[in-house]
């Protein structure tokens, strides 16, 4: 373990968290930034202050802005990009030699074009590649300050998850390992979705009434969803399902739950996702959410709401008025379950 050389891509906050755990291992990994002049920054002054401020970084971590350099001098490479530059980034290391390598994305969205998950959209750039998903209820800001967290690696080869899960796994950083690639790649995504519902709740000064009925009904649209695209409903029921979702609903962190409550405090949605430093993730993916419950027919509400809600420019009290009054039925669709 401590030969083993590992690249995070992606310099924000989750990026950072990840060389932190890592560097708590007594490994060394290299954590690298599209912009040269930032990355400087961080390893001059050690604190990545744009995305995770006020956490010291340990000279044990490594820093670089030369893409290609890195990809082909290291073991691992940690994923951590935005889907939305996700697919241009690859592209440019397409070119490397990676079939020897590990690939570990924890990129948490869809891609509004292709509605590919990340590990879709690695796999159509990277080709043949030991590839997992790393995903669970984890936020940056704690991971770094070292609170105690349980995560799920998954691939399709268990041999992949469990290399992930040794590389990983640290006294307050604790690895599962699933098969179920695709529903923990789901979890992640479409959690985001039901957050900016939760915070749309909290804009609207709702209670835990609220709150409790949007995650039971919202963990139903997701199963929905996943069940169709290949996924075993069991996954949603855990960490990277449940577990990820009341996490983003109910934390001061979440920034999808963030946009969703600033929206239903009179803020315009353009407004907001220009004055955010890191991505939320939820703004995007819930288009590419509503686009396939159209495309494969399946009743997801909650998603169709703030679908409304973003990119229609619908009233946040209206939507909630709308799902209250809908057709009665019964709680569990036991097509799904």
């Amino acid at each position: 373990m401590d030969s083993i050389r590992i690249a995070i891509l992606g310099d924000g906050g989750w990026g950072t968290a990840l060389a932190l755990v890592l560097a708590r291992k007594g490994l060394s990994p290299t954590l690298w930034g599209v912009f040269p002049h930032y990355i400087e920054e961080i390893k001059i002054t050690r604190e990545n202050k744009k995305y995770l401020p006020r956490i010291k970084i340990p000279q044990t971590i490594n820093f670089s802005s030369n893409l290609q350099q890195v990809v082909e001098q290291n073991d691992v490479l940690v994923v951590a990009i935005p889907t939305i530059y996700l697919r241009g980034i690859l592209e440019k290391i397409s070119t490397c030699n990676v079939s020897r390598k590990i690939v570990v994305s924890c990129v948490k969205g869809i891609e509004n074009e292709t509605l590919l998950t990340p590990s879709r959209i690695i796999h159509e750039c990277l080709r043949d590649i030991k590839l997992a998903v790393l995903s669970g209820p984890s936020h940056a800001e704690e991971v770094a300050r070292n609170i105690p967290t349980c995560v799920v690696a998954t691939s399709e080869n268990h041999a992949v998850a469990k290399k992930v899960q040794e590389i990983f796994m640290e006294t307050r950083f604790r690895v599962y390992t699933s098969n179920d690639l695709i529903g923990v790649e789901l979890g992640g995504a479409l959690k985001n979705v039901i957050a900016i519902a939760a915070g749309l709740c909290d804009g609207l000064d709702f209670g835990a009434n609220t709150k409790a009925a949007l995650l039971s009904r919202g963990l139903q649209e997701i199963i929905r969803l996943g069940i169709v695209l290949g996924a075993k409903a069991e996954t949603f029921f855990g960490l990277s399902g449940m577990g990820d979702l009341v996490t983003t609903c109910i934390s001061s962190y979440g920034r999808n739950r963030s946009v969703g409550e600033r929206i239903a405090r009179g803020e315009k949605i353009k407004d907001i996702v220009g004055s955010m430093e890191m991505i939320a993730e939820g703004v995007k993916t819930t288009r590419s959410a509503f686009n396939l419950a159209e495309k494969h027919s399946i009743d997801m509400p909650i998603t169709s709401e703030v679908y409304q809600v973003l990119y229609k420019n619908k009233s946040p009290l209206q939507s909630i008025s709308d799902l209250m009054l809908r057709d009665s039925k019964d709680e569990i669709d036991k097509q799904t379950i």
